[in-house]
């Protein structure tokens, strides 16, 4: 290649046809690589596409637990919405189980247990589910807490049933957020 077309080259005024032929004269000059040199050539190659790909798998497992910190996140945040939204809810439903009979129909009334039903629906919307406890079940140490007992009547082989549910319980997930309190017998 002359003096000029490398200064050319190197400043880039050159064009593309110019720069092919260019890199086809330097490829051509070069001097043949010894045997020798090739392994080592070779092995260098190697290495750095080995790197290379350990680099791009480091990556990707950086991205998904990049992803799934980010999903744990999200969940732990709902669930303390959660928890500190219920004690509200749970303050709707004792003010809508202590209205006197004659005002149970009151507008005012049918308004607070729309509000305390709406709320409900939005923890249930972000992944909150109602643990359901009937008077009869069996006692559960996973999703009931028992505040207290009763003497039961009947024998005693059988295991300890509820007799009252006193608070609602409820989970996100799998995982118990707060258990339902319950009397037992």
């Amino acid at each position: 290649m002359s003096k000029n077309k490398q200064q050319d080259t190197v400043a880039g005024n050159t064009g593309p046809d110019e720069e092919l032929s260019a890199i086809k004269e330097v490829e051509e000059s070069k001097i043949p690589l010894q045997d020798e040199d090739k392994s080592e050539w070779q092995m260098k190659a190697e290495e750095y596409l080995a790197d290379l790909r350990r680099s791009q798998a480091d990556f990707e497992n950086y991205r998904k637990r990049q992803t799934e910190t980010q999903k744990d996140l999200k969940g732990m945040l709902i669930e303390k919405l959660v928890l500190d939204i219920i004690p509200v809810l749970d303050n709707f439903r004792s003010a809508t189980e202590h209205v006197p009979p004659e005002q149970r129909d009151s507008p005012w009334v049918t308004g607070i247990q729309y509000i305390e039903k709406q709320l409900e629906t939005v923890l249930i919307d972000n992944g909150m589910q109602t643990i359901e406890v009937k008077v009869g079940d069996e006692f559960n140490t996973t999703i009931h807490e028992a505040i207290s007992s009763e003497e039961a009547v009947a024998d005693d082989s059988k295991g300890h049933t509820v007799a009252k549910v006193l608070q609602k319980g409820y989970r996100f997930g799998e995982r118990v957020i707060r258990p339902a309190k319950v009397i037992v017998t």
